[in-house]
């Protein structure tokens, strides 16, 4: 999976579409991320003893990852994710619009 925690993404499709966001959770198994804001959906909560209390709470839904595209720090740009390897051996990502390395 090309994006991780604490990259900026922009929603490509789906409710949210336009918005931007931090990414707050990858789940590489599933291939979906959990944006920051973004995907909300409300959940009722039954009372339990100690824990949360009841009522309707609003979380962030997991969102798949083609449905998001990072944005480049340099160039501010919604971008598609390459590799290459540095003169150290390191394997980093790159934007593809800039050419920048994204790591």
């Amino acid at each position: 999976m090309k994006i991780k925690k604490n990259d900026t993404v922009l929603i490509i499709s789906g409710k949210d579409r336009g918005k931007k966001g931090k990414v707050r959770r990858a789940v590489p198994k599933d291939q979906r991320v959990v944006v920051e804001g973004l995907n909300m959906i409300k959940r009722h909560s039954r009372a339990r003893r100690s824990a949360r209390q009841a009522g309707i709470i609003e979380l962030e839904a997991p969102i798949h990852v083609s449905n998001v595209m990072i944005v480049c720090a340099k160039c501010k740009k919604a971008t598609r994710v390459g590799f290459t390897f540095l003169e150290d051996g390191r394997k980093v990502r790159h934007c593809r619009v800039c050419d920048e390395p994204i790591d």
